[in-house]
């Protein structure tokens, strides 16, 4: 048990408060800096004092980078992946601990394992496969044979196609599985006793129904916390929507900041690229604050 102090109170809320002060620098810095206007902000050193051209810098940013519409596309990537992480997660965990098949923990530690295989490592297959979802099944076909004898008996050249690119599917499908869930859910699950099981078996209901009368409101709290993190790890992703949505009209808003980077040969208006980063961190932002309660009590509740 540690004593404490009034030197150790004071040590620990002097580091507390300079690691606040590290941390919530940069955002000081953007905030002031989308308030300055073009001469001002391209003084060295920046001056730390706010101006009033906020308003004005916000309407340029979000007139340049078209980002009332690109905010909506972010929106929904960022909110389907969040809603499809959880409810693919829930179930392959829900599958893994509550039915005893042959094989499910080596299942489960594959699913583990591609922790280790982040999107960016499979960039290159996976922009394949979306810019033509069934080629692997064309291959089937081709490598078989049953192209060929198609051909040969009716004339007719089979050749699957469909495309992905600048589409939700798209931006969507290839983000859905999480090891993380899974691994969360799996460890959840296991903490909830087995008298719940066997009690909505002796009340005559199946798999379905206790997952989605039982389990499902006891994990609210999870679900709520994964949601969160998933929806704001989906909102900074830069390198696959930057790769799928080939149409500038189909972007997020992430990939507009580049947008927003002065040109080359032009003089750097940072203080419009800082009101466009304000805008464009508001929503997950937001989002953290309105479930902040609700994401502590997934990750630390240990209740039933």
């Amino acid at each position: 048990m540690i004593e404490r102090t009034p030197i150790f109170n004071f040590v620990c809320y002097t580091l507390l408060a300079l690691g606040l002060v590290i941390a919530l620098l940069p955002f000081a810095i953007v905030i002031i800096a989308s308030t300055l206007d073009l001469e001002t902000v391209n003084r060295v050193p920046l001056p730390l004092v706010p101006s009033s051209h906020f308003w004005e810098n916000v309407h340029t940013a979000w007139v340049r980078a078209d980002l009332g519409n690109k905010l909506f596309h972010s929106v929904i990537f960022a909110a389907t992946v969040g809603a499809g992480k959880v409810i693919l997660s829930a179930m392959a965990a829900f599958s893994i601990v509550y039915f005893r098949f042959r094989g499910r923990y080596l299942i489960f530690w594959i699913i583990f394992i591609t922790l280790m295989l982040p999107l960016e490592v499979r960039i290159v297959p996976t922009y394949s496969i979306a810019a033509n979802a069934l080629q692997p099944f064309q291959t089937i076909l081709d490598v078989t044979g049953i192209t060929w004898l198609i051909a040969q008996v009716t004339g007719i050249q089979v050749k699957l196609e469909w495309g992905l690119l600048n589409s939700y599917p798209g931006l969507v499908l290839p983000m859905v599985a999480t090891a993380t869930g899974t691994f969360l859910y799996r460890q959840f699950y296991l903490t909830v006793p087995d008298e719940l099981a066997e009690a909505s078996k002796m009340d005559g209901s199946g798999p379905v129904r206790f997952f989605w009368d039982v389990l499902l409101p006891l994990s609210r709290p999870n679900m709520i916390a994964l949601f969160t993190i998933m929806f704001v790890w989906a909102w900074n992703q830069y390198l696959w929507p930057l790769l799928i949505t080939t149409d500038p009209k189909f972007g997020i808003a992430v990939t507009q900041l580049k947008t927003l980077i002065p040109s080359e040969f032009g003089l750097p208006d940072w203080n419009v690229a800082m009101a466009g980063t304000l805008i464009i961190m508001s929503p997950p932002l937001i989002l953290v604050i309105l479930m902040q309660r609700w994401f502590v009590r997934g990750l630390i509740s240990t209740e039933k």
